[in-house]
């Protein structure tokens, strides 16, 4: 079941471009040179009740843009968007009842309140029912321990603290959506592990349809089902993260340390160098898997250790943003 439709979205910005200098300056008071720029470029795409998806691209490539016209907050120029069947353009209040949003880069806790009075504050603009308000309070502790912090004014939380408090008030109301967008921003290593965490929890336990975008490809990797990538408001790929490894990046390397020096060749594999007791092989995951090329090669020498080395995700994104433009 699909709970997000869009169809030919598009956002359009009018740009004004002015000519340099004081001549340029008045002549730009009376004769004005319009473009317009487009941030999304008639993309279309389903999400599917309880999925995880990555919405991902360089900076500038539509990613926020998109995120706000689903939740209501800007219009799009054309197109259309469908929330569980409605428009969040056309009836926002409705829809807003079933998103929760976070933006990393932008808090939705009250600066001047103890944590908890924001979530209290929030508790009645949602107007959650007290069994409801006292059983997600409860539940979310246990994945973010924000009972250790809740009594803390917002101002003196520390940056995770801060993520954790806003990841709380984004589900405070039971939203079957939930728009990420940059969670893990300047996060250290516990505090991604316990957004991670939190984001693996309630998907499992509320089926909780989540649309992440994010620049930590460590999200990705953990997280998603499915990714989305878009570049210059297209969208250039969307899939599943093995289908684009293994069609943009399908070949292994396979590390073999020998107890003494040996060259062995094999047919389905590329001999890339030789040092020493060490070889290195690069072979199709599609022609041959690397526990049979091991088997093959140990028949002819005995072999100490081996490694795989795989492509790595952020060069393949970094492939796929390339070739959306055209090139490589």
């Amino acid at each position: 079941m699909n709970i997000i439709e869009v169809s030919h979205l598009v956002k359009e910005y009018k740009k004004i471009k002015k000519d340099k200098g004081l001549k340029g300056a008045v002549k730009n008071l009376f004769v004005q040179d319009v473009e317009y720029v487009r941030a999304v470029d008639d993309i279309s795409f389903e999400i599917e009740k309880g999925d995880i998806v990555a919405y991902i691209g360089p900076n500038g490539a539509g990613k926020s843009t998109t995120v706000k016209m689903l939740s209501g907050i800007m219009q799009p120029t054309s197109g259309e968007i469908l929330i569980n069947g409605i428009s969040p353009q056309k009836e926002r209040k409705r829809v807003v009842k079933n998103l929760g949003v976070v933006f990393g880069q932008r808090s939705q806790l009250n600066w001047n309140l103890r944590l908890g009075e924001t979530f209290d504050l929030l508790k009645r603009i949602y107007q959650i029912d007290d069994a409801l308000y006292e059983k997600n309070i409860e539940m979310l502790d246990e994945i973010f321990k924000i009972s250790e912090f809740i009594d803390t004014p917002v101002r003196q939380l520390s940056l995770g603290q801060r993520m954790r408090g806003d990841l709380v008030a984004a589900m405070l109301h039971s939203p079957e959506i939930l728009f990420l967008d940059e969670p893990t921003i300047g996060l250290d290593v516990e505090a991604k592990y316990s957004v991670r965490k939190f984001i693996k929890e309630i998907n499992e336990r509320s089926k909780t349809t989540i649309i992440l975008t994010t620049h930590d490809l460590g999200d990705v990797q953990e997280l998603c089902r499915r990714l989305i990538i878009i570049n210059d408001g297209k969208i250039i790929e969307d899939g599943s993260l093995d289908e684009l490894v293994d069609r943009i990046a399908p070949y292994r390397q396979l590390v073999i340390d020998f107890y003494h020096p040996a060259t062995i060749q094999h047919p389905k594999a590329e001999l890339v160098s030789v040092e020493e007791a060490r070889a290195v092989y690069k072979f199709r995951k599609d022609e041959i898997t690397a526990a049979r090329l091991i088997e093959d090669i140990s028949h002819t020498a005995p072999i100490k250790e081996v490694g795989l080395q795989e492509a790595k995700i952020d060069d393949i994104i970094r492939t796929a943003y390339q070739q959306g433009r055209g090139g490589i």
